[in-house]
């Protein structure tokens, strides 16, 4: 590995590696490619182990790109490595620990066209009318709730209009599906580590001391789920 071939912002940005660092620059400018030195170097200059890494990005073609990238840099394999999207890392944790939360470890993922037709039968099963509100809509609605962390019961309490309400009774009973189901979301793949944490201050700590390194491509797209999983797995470090 080169680091020569970095201009000089982007060889200090590699070569920080005593305190957090965060990159403003550009499209186009090498952030990614700083990303994947960094990993590089941490491992080259054992600094770290490499399953002491952990780094996220929001693509699985993202995520391959970097895994082959930091291939190339130290010659070796790392697909054993900590690379992957949020998504991907959260059903990782999850699959080791979300009995916690009264799932088993082989819980399905649900899609958005899985999404939607379990809604179709919530709403046959409570009356609803496609004509009061269309299952899309819902589903929608749904995500958005969780992505600020609001559960129904919160999100009851906000509730301005008849088709919002109506859309939380949906939600509630969407989340009770899922569990009967032993199947979560896209969203719960975010949300649900993040309460595991929050009641398992044990499982937290498992994790803050396997990754000792966390590196985050495209961080200003992160959502609140995101941003609290990085802060809370960062904060020992």
């Amino acid at each position: 590995m080169d680091l020569k071939k970095l201009n000089n912002n982007q060889k200090a940005a590699v070569e920080a590696v005593d305190k957090p660092n965060l990159i403003f620059a550009g499209a186009g400018s090498g952030k990614t490619r700083v990303l994947t030195f960094k990993i590089s170097y941490l491992i080259r200059e054992g600094i770290v182990k490499p399953e002491e890494i952990l780094a996220v990005t929001f693509t699985n073609k993202a995520a391959e790109a970097m895994k082959q990238r930091v291939a190339v840099l130290l010659k070796n394999n790392v697909q054993d490595m900590n690379i992957g999207t949020f998504h991907s890392i959260c059903a990782k944790i999850l699959r080791n620990e979300i009995r916690y939360l009264g799932f088993s470890k082989n819980f399905a993922i649900y899609d958005r066209t899985d999404q939607i037709s379990l809604i179709k039968i919530i709403m046959a099963e409570i009356n609803v009318s496609k004509n009061s509100v269309m299952p899309k809509t819902v589903r929608n609605k749904i995500s958005f709730y969780k992505s600020q962390l609001i559960d129904p019961k919160s999100a009851m309490k906000s509730a301005n209009t008849l088709q919002d309400k109506i859309m939380i009774d949906i939600y509630k009973s969407y989340n009770n599906s899922l569990k009967e189901n032993n199947a979560v979301d896209f969203d719960d793949l975010l949300n649900f580590p993040l309460e595991i944490f929050n009641n398992h201050s044990r499982i937290l700590s498992k994790y803050q001391k396997l990754w000792k390194y966390i590196l985050v491509d495209e961080y200003q797209d992160t959502n609140k789920a995101q941003f609290l999983l990085v802060k809370m797995l960062a904060e020992k470090h």
